[in-house]
């Protein structure tokens, strides 16, 4: 059975008693090169893989476990390539340290950017341990080969297991990259198969170990108040009250922080006790008079207006192909509509918690996040350390969403206990959660086409507006960068000859913060929504339509069109090209899949929706059923995915179905509001998700085989989701729905 252990630097350095440790230094890119270990780590950094006297496997995991299955995807690959015996190999979780590389466990990039790096480390150690076979049988290293853990020669019928072989293979130089040979697909024997996660015993039995378990001697319990307006502080507090509560020791002055806000913690008032419930109760006890700031006035609803002005208004152009404005000018008929996006707030189960220790000028740090070193960073800016004297340890996560890779909650606790002098663990509540959070953008949509006779656009304009993420680096950012359009909106696959892509501009009043899916929520929204709305018009059948709007098989050029970046997920755009054939493909297969046009009961309806997300393609077919009274129910979500290579296909199954019931927590329920610059909503009664009752009876996953190279996986199901849920709503109720959530919205007859 496979095991994780947590290992400091210095272990991951140690040989192991008659054992060898192989570091390969990789350049960045999707191919990298090999070298020794003493090469820079900060421009080569360091991937890991030992083998023990006793044949003992042991692979680094450099990124961040939350259920996706990273932990033993990437491992998986490394053991594939090196012909491992899966029952002997461990997996270690490494520290924060760019001597790993990227360790940054966001944007659905964990496989794409380490797929090929992690064959050529397995191949690479696996090539070393076939020479020293060879050179001790005095054969040519082209008649022995690797097989399950053992070198073999079959001519004399030799063997050695990779124990006995170590030694030996320490001994022998690295090979160059150039002369790796790697495995033909067809001899995979992991990659591609269904495999149990290595994490998976001790999350059933209990043992695994997320940031909200951890303890240590002497720990101390902080819970922190903080204001309830965005980057308000305090101007002054009374605690003597909070003080008389039994187990209460302290109260700790956070310091605000100062714009760009960054991933800083936003400054407060942390009660430090003996015990969390004695914390939270000396918090409650709390009189503070806050200096609420700028933020103070801001209103959702009034924000949501001035939005929609601005989406009548000239923007900056994203992309431009041939003459949308003039085309759509004099066009006999024209459509347009505007699609509307609350703030959504990640509310992982596990909610943001860490523990600090700092002690004679070191400081560790334990915490669900989901970048070690953005940890590791932020906690010695926020302490006034050099970042070699902080060690930070990666734990489990119990869900993250992209909100636990903004560390500030690590911060919070460093603070603390360089302030008292003991290690401290600070747990937000729920509250704290929903109140104090990295907020998905709100966003208006406005689009406007013109059509020919068949109904299909000869012109389409887009306008999408939001408050931008960019606006937590850059103080008081109004205009969102290049890559936040490229989450959906600049990489429009539509076969349209006259395309004007724009955005608007919009102060951000709360911390924006990426979220599952990313901007990619609003803008599949938008246009599917609005390609379902004109095939209505034209009284065509959606599918048919949409595959029309896609049209013949093609690499979209976006450099050809005015984009002279585009972000494409960090991926090579001559890897992972935009490649509509792909996304036709997944329209018919979940169209085949899930039955597009049979009939369905009344007041029940069908609907299809399409998205290519981190260089994967998806798309949905939803089934709902609407009441005359209004109630909603889901019977069915079908999705075809194209995910390129798949590396586990258990995981990329359950992946995609965590996104289904995600994507329905922020399209049926999911709404953030502020009044008086204050978060109005504050658990789960309020902020509602996605219960058990609310999920549909059936969430069909169909995987898509490909020989493309992987894609990503946790966020590329959201998109097309409430797209789908939408115009299946219309089908069964004739009622157009333009906003979300889809909650609280009139459904009934």
């Amino acid at each position: 059975m496979n095991t994780i252990l947590n290992v400091s630097r210095r272990d991951a350095l140690k040989l192991g008693a008659g054992g060898f440790a192989l570091a390969m230094t990789m350049a960045p890119g999707l191919r990298r090169t090999a070298a020794a270990a003493t090469g820079d780590a900060a421009l080569a950094p360091n991937v890991f893989v030992s083998i023990a006297k006793d044949g003992t496997v042991t692979i680094m995991a450099h990124r961040s476990e939350m259920g996706q299955g990273i932990r033993t995807g990437l491992p998986m690959i490394v053991a594939d390539e090196l012909e491992a015996d899966w029952s002997r190999v461990k997996v270690e979780q490494a520290v924060g340290d760019e001597k790993y590389g990227v360790q940054y466990t966001d944007g659905s990039r964990s496989v794409t950017t380490n797929y090929q790096r992690m064959r050529e480390f397995g191949a690479a150690t696996r090539q070393m341990l076939e020479q020293a076979a060879a050179k001790q049988w005095g054969v040519d290293p082209s008649e022995v080969k690797a097989q399950n853990h053992k070198v073999v020669h079959a001519a004399s019928g030799k063997s050695a297991d990779y124990g006995e072989l170590v030694e030996a293979a320490a001994a022998l130089p690295v090979p160059a990259p150039e002369t790796l040979k790697l495995k033909d697909p067809k001899d995979f024997r992991y990659i591609g198969k269904d495999m149990p996660i290595v994490d998976l015993q001790d999350i059933l039995h209990g043992r695994a170990q997320y940031g909200i378990d951890v303890r240590l001697e002497g720990m101390k319990y902080a819970s922190v108040e903080r204001c309830p307006v965005t980057l308000g502080r305090f101007a002054s507090y009374d605690a003597s009250e909070t003080l008389k509560v039994p187990g209460v020791e302290k109260v700790v002055e956070i310091p605000p922080p100062t714009k760009p806000i960054m991933f800083k913690p936003l400054g407060g008032l942390a009660v430090v006790a003996t015990n969390s419930w004695a914390a939270m109760e000396g918090r409650r006890k709390l009189k503070v008079e806050w200096d609420y700031g700028d933020n103070v006035g801001y209103d959702s609803d009034v924000f949501r207006k001035a939005m929609e002005t601005t989406a009548t208004q000239d923007g900056s152009v994203i992309r431009s192909v041939g003459d949308a404005a003039g085309t759509i000018a004099t066009a006999p008929k024209t459509m347009s509509a505007m699609y509307y996006n609350p703030h959504f707030v990640h509310a992982p189960m596990e909610p943001p918690a860490a523990v600090a220790n700092v002690r004679d000028g070191k400081c560790e740090v334990w915490g669900s996040c989901q970048d070690a070193q953005a940890l590791k960073a932020t906690v010695a800016e926020a302490i006034g350390f050099d970042p070699a004297n902080v060690t930070s340890h990666v734990t489990l996560l119990g869900g993250a969403f992209g909100r636990k890779s903004k560390p500030d909650f690590g911060a919070e606790a460093a603070i603390v206990s360089k302030a008292i002098g003991a290690p401290v663990k600070v747990t937000w509540m729920r509250e704290d959660d929903i109140k104090h959070g990295y907020y998905h953008s709100t966003s208006v949509q406005y689009v406007k086409a013109s059509i020919d006779d068949k109904g299909k656009p000869t012109a389409w304009f887009q306008r999408s507006v939001f408050p931008p993420i960019t606006s937590i680096f850059t103080a008081d950012a109004m205009k969102a960068d290049s890559w936040e359009y490229d989450f959906g909106l600049t990489d429009l696959p539509y076969d349209i000859p006259n395309i004007t892509l724009e955005g608007g501009h919009a102060r951000a009043h709360v911390r924006i913060g990426w979220l599952r899916s990313v901007q990619n929520i609003f803008h599949a929204f938008a246009i599917n929504s609005f390609v379902d709305e004109m095939a209505v018009a034209a009284k065509r059948d959606p599918l048919e339509f949409l595959l029309d709007v896609i049209g013949p098989a093609r690499h979209v050029d976006l450099a050809a069109q005015g984009v002279s970046q585009y972000f494409n997920y960090d991926a090579p755009i001559a890897d992972y090209p935009i490649d509509t054939g792909r996304l036709a493909n997944v329209v018919k297969v979940v169209a085949d899949k899930a039955g597009w046009g049979r009939s369905v009961p009344e007041r029940s309806g069908l609907g299809i929706a399409a998205h290519r997300a981190f260089v994967t393609y998806v798309a949905a077919v939803a089934e709902v059923a609407v009441s005359k009274d209004g109630k909603l129910t889901i019977p069915r979500i079908d999705l075809a995915v194209d995910a390129g290579r798949v590396i586990n296909p258990d995981r990329v199954k359950a992946q995609m179905e965590g996104a289904v019931i995600y994507a329905l927590s922020a399209a049926v329920f999911g709404k953030i509001t502020a009044k008086e610059g204050r978060i109005e909503q504050s658990n789960f009664d309020d902020y509602e998700v996605a219960r058990i009752s609310d999920a549909p009876r059936q969430i069909n996953i169909h995987l898509v085989e490909s020989d493309a190279p992987p894609g990503g996986v946790g966020e590329p199901g959201v998109p097309p989701v409430a797209p789908a849920l939408a115009n299946a709503i219309f089908q069964a109720t004739g009622k157009r729905l333009r906003e979300l959530p889809i909650n609280g919205q009139n459904l009934k007859a």
